[in-house]
């Protein structure tokens, strides 16, 4: 396996691992650990999209990931 595979998989993991502990009330939208399983997991699958060349993926990742460190920007403030 390929270290562009190993990071989009990862990404994915980490951003399904906040929707999943979400949902099941572990954590909140507005807890850090969720913002930050967001930011680095749409990190990693940005630069995986780019790899594999989808733009409307990578505009996705780079929207939802912006929005994440917006959030947590203001949760800091």
């Amino acid at each position: 396996m390929d270290m562009n595979l190993i990071l989009g998989i990862t990404g994915m993991l980490l951003v399904l691992a906040g929707f999943l502990l979400n949902i099941s009330h572990k954590i909140n939208v507005k807890s850090a650990i969720y913002l930050w399983l967001n930011i680095i997991g749409c990190v990693f699958l940005f630069y995986y999209a780019l790899v594999i060349s989808s733009i409307p993926f990578a505009i996705l990742q780079a929207v939802w990931g912006l929005a994440a460190l917006i959030k947590f920007i203001h949760l800091k403030l």
